[in-house]
């Protein structure tokens, strides 16, 4: 593969269906051609050179498939529902109203005052709320289509990362709202909640995304939310002094996500 286009030894080997093309060559031929529009012209015309029995059974099935599509419309539901279907799951949805709601019910605490002592519950459970939406949007066990999922050519590390990026457009703006109301600091639990985050989806690559974010939450809830709800006051890790251990976890976890990136294209990482 070039820096800009795919080489013409591997277009014309995958046209022929060659079975001793690398499978990282297959993989990353397929996710070229998804953007290039120059190698698929090229793919297209390789077909038709080398194999032309399949191009004409392609051209025959287009023939009688092209004036259907054509003649039946596209309902706006179906895609509104396509385009949300590149960022999230159906079992995402679930998950995500679970999450929003336990964040409003944190807040109405907080405001009712049943809290324990000074401690507010959306900054205790700010850092960890994004971690189960991550979970649920990356799972084996939730997701019914994860086979398909993992062996398309765009699977990996840049579906995780627009699953992720999904859990927390839904989830910032509420713990934002949490923390305003609140007069907590968005610096106190944004920078731990994108810790959190990193840190799983680094830990994913490894053990599996499901795996990390339990064992994550229950060392949270076993040193942090524990003492802290014991003690009646916050925590040092939720203070404005543990901001810069918070910015060295998050780094550390990107650091970790982008040299393993490749765990992601394996089922393990459903797990």
């Amino acid at each position: 593969m070039s820096v800009e286009h795919a080489s013409m030894r591997i277009i014309d080997a995958y046209a022929r269906g060659d079975t001793d093309i690398a499978a990282d060559e297959v993989w990353a031929l397929e996710a070229h051609l998804e953007t290039c529009r120059v190698c698929r012209d090229r793919l297209s015309a390789a077909v038709a050179a080398q194999v032309p029995a399949v191009a004409a059974l392609v051209g025959t099935v287009w023939s009688d498939l092209g004036p259907l599509a054509a003649a039946t419309p596209v309902p706006r539901r179906r895609r509104r529902s396509a385009w949300l279907s590149r960022w999230m799951t159906p079992t995402m949805v679930p998950w995500l109203a679970m999450v929003v709601s336990v964040t409003l019910l944190a807040l109405l605490l907080d405001l009712a005052g049943t809290g324990s002592g000074d401690v507010s519950l959306v900054l205790l459970l700010a850092p960890v709320l994004p971690v189960l939406g991550v979970a649920a949007s990356w799972s084996r066990g939730l997701d019914p289509a994860y086979e398909l999922t993992a062996s398309v050519p765009r699977a990996g590390l840049y579906l995780v990362l627009r699953r992720t990026a999904s859990v927390l457009a839904v989830l910032v703006p509420a713990l934002l709202v949490g923390g305003w109301v609140t007069g907590v600091t968005a610096a106190q639990w944004l920078l731990p909640c994108l810790a959190f985050t990193s840190t799983t989806l680094a830990l994913g690559g490894v053990i599996g995304v499901t795996r990390a974010a339990v064992a994550l939450v229950a060392v949270w809830a076993a040193v942090i939310v524990a003492p802290t709800l014991a003690a009646g006051r916050t925590a040092f890790a939720l203070r404005t002094g543990g901001l810069p251990v918070w910015g060295l976890v998050l780094t550390l976890g990107i650091g970790v996500l982008i040299a393993r990136r490749g765990a992601y294209s394996v089922l393990g990482a459903h797990e």
